[in-house]
Formats: C-alpha cells, sequence, structure tokens
C-alpha cells in the first residue's frame, strides 16, 4: 500500500481544497471554443488576404458551424456554473491579470461579431429565403460593405480566444499539470488544427480541401512538437512535475492520451493526409474525424487528469 505524508491538513484529496469539480462540460466548451477559433482565424484571415473566392466554405458555410460550436459551448459552461445568476458581474469590470474576465469579454464580443458575419453571407447561402423587412436588408448590406472591417477585428480576437483556452488552465499554479507555460500555444494550434479539419470535412471544392490539408498537415507536426516539449519540460522538472507526468505516461491516462490523441488524434491522420497530399485516394472525412476526436479526448484528459496534480512538498 502506498503512503503519503502529509504536511498540511489542506492537502488532504477530496478535503480541502476541493478542486475535482470540472468535468465533461468544460472539456467540451474548450474544445468547441478551440475549433470555433480555428475556423473564424481562417475565415477572417482568408478575407483579409482577399481569397474568399477560392475558399467558399471557410469564410460562409464553416462561420455556420462556428456560431453553432460557440452557442452549444457557451450553455455547456453555463450547465457547469454554479451561481448562473451572477454571470452577468463578469461584465462589470475588466481584469486583465484575470484570464477569466478577458476570456469572457473576447468571448462575448467574438459571438456578436460572428453572428453578424453569418448574417451578411444569408442572402448568398440561402438565396430561397428573401429577407422581408427593408431595415434587415440595410443592416446586411452594410455588413456586406464592412467584411473585411469585421476580418480585422476577428482575426486577433480568435487567436485570443484560442489561446485563452490553453491559458484558462495554465494560470491554476497549484496544478503541476497546468502549470505550463506551453499549454497556450498548444491550445491554440489544436484549436486552428481542429478548425481545419471541420473546413475539410464540410467542405466540397477540391482545391479548399487540398488547401486545408496542407494547412492542417503543418499544424499536426507542429502540435506534436509541442506535446513532446511540455513532456521534456515536465520530465526534467521538479518532484511534483515528475508525478504530473506519471499520470501521462504510465497512469490511468496513458491510453486516452498516448492511443486516442497522439496516435489516432494526430499521427494516424497525419500519415493519412500525407498519403492524400503524395495523390493517392484517400476519404478525407476519415482523417477530419480523427483530429475532431482527438482535440476533444485531448481536452478530457488534459481538465480531469490536471485536477488530480497536486503540491505535496
Amino acid at each position: 500500500m502506498e503512503e503519503e505524508i502529509f504536511i498540511s491538513g489542506r492537502n488532504i484529496p477530496h478535503i480541502d481544497p476541493n478542486l475535482e469539480v470540472w468535468h465533461f462540460p468544460i472539456s467540451l466548451y474548450l474544445f468547441l471554443g478551440g475549433m470555433a477559433a480555428g475556423i473564424i482565424f481562417f475565415a477572417s484571415l482568408f478575407t483579409i488576404l482577399k481569397k474568399e473566392k477560392e475558399v467558399p466554405t471557410a469564410v460562409k458555410g464553416a462561420m455556420i458551424v462556428a456560431v453553432i460550436a460557440i452557442s452549444i459551448g457557451l450553455v455547456a459552461l453555463m450547465y457547469d456554473l454554479t451561481h448562473l445568476l451572477y454571470v452577468w458581474q463578469l461584465y462589470m469590470t475588466v481584469r486583465i491579470e484575470s484570464p477569466m474576465s478577458w476570456g469572457a469579454w473576447v468571448l462575448l464580443i467574438i459571438t456578436i461579431i460572428s453572428f453578424l458575419w453569418v448574417f451578411s453571407y444569408f442572402s448568398e447561402m440561402f438565396p430561397k429565403f428573401n429577407l422581408r423587412f427593408d431595415f434587415l436588408k440595410k443592416i446586411q448590406l452594410y455588413l456586406i460593405k464592412n467584411r473585411r472591417t469585421m476580418a480585422l477585428m476577428l482575426l486577433p480576437l480568435s487567436v485570443i480566444l484560442g489561446v485563452y483556452t490553453g491559458i484558462l488552465l495554465s494560470a491554476f499554479n497549484a496544478r503541476p499539470l497546468w502549470n505550463n507555460a506551453i499549454l497556450g500555444p498548444l491550445f491554440l494550434t489544436s484549436g486552428l488544427s481542429t478548425g481545419a479539419a471541420a473546413i475539410i470535412l464540410f467542405s466540397k471544392n477540391h482545391f479548399e480541401r487540398k488547401l486545408f490539408t496542407k494547412i492542417d498537415l503543418a499544424l499536426i507536426v507542429l502540435e506534436l512538437g509541442l506535446i513532446i516539449h511540455m513532456l521534456m519540460g515536465m520530465y526534467a522538472g521538479s518532484e511534483v512535475q515528475l508525478e504530473a507526468l506519471e499520470i501521462l505516461i504510465n497512469g490511468e491516462f496513458t491510453v486516452m492520451f498516448f492511443v486516442f490523441v497522439v496516435i489516432l488524434g494526430l499521427i494516424f491522420p497525419a500519415l493519412l493526409e500525407g498519403v492524400e497530399l503524395m495523390g493517392f485516394k484517400v476519404p478525407s472525412i476519415v482523417p477530419a474525424l480523427l483530429i475532431l476526436m482527438g482535440g476533444l479526448i485531448f481536452r478530457m484528459v488534459m481538465v480531469e487528469a490536471g485536477q488530480i496534480t497536486r503540491y505535496l512538498y
């Protein structure tokens, strides 16, 4: 039987403090927020570059997916909140040093602009549904003329949203697995990858699918590099970081992390995308779905495993 020496009564697991309160709704929120950030990033980027006609799904159809993803993510977040009626207090102040504060503001602003973006393409995507009211037509015309302005706003906001999903966890200094500077860039890269995968999944344009396959392959390589860097940093760290690392490499989350995230969620899709780019026929839906699955499970692992790790030394 393994024995532990408690330095303080406040280190008793599940008693004081009790942090194991974040479960699947938070993982789902982080996943959908990251994926939406990736889609919005590419939509705004190609609009700024005036390449929107070459990637119609990225700037039109996928943005609907992003809006739906943000909406579902917010519902999941609200479901997890204990004091739902006090959410409005987040918007009574701005605290730059608090990831919760600027994350809440960024999420609010990016949600509003994303809905306006989708509305600007409403007549193009749904030509059979005519806007009956003149004021709606005027609003849509105004938004169409200012898409580039919206894109200039959405591009940095999408990057902040993607990074925020990782910084939200890394701000918890008391949890060794989360207290890692790599989480921000890692979650951003993962969000961009899942966003590219979502675009591939819904695109019917051959040029667009091939372009985002190349982009996604590069992002997967970068994500694997960041994961390796995170693990090596923990391996060279203190005793508590080594214990946190043990959960991932030789603990209850090892199979989920290495099999479903690293192998099936990153390496295998990368191989399939590489084979596809070489000219062989590969159903694009397969690597796209695997990447989305890996992105969700990655966040589930980080949220659940991170709450177990603690400082005892």
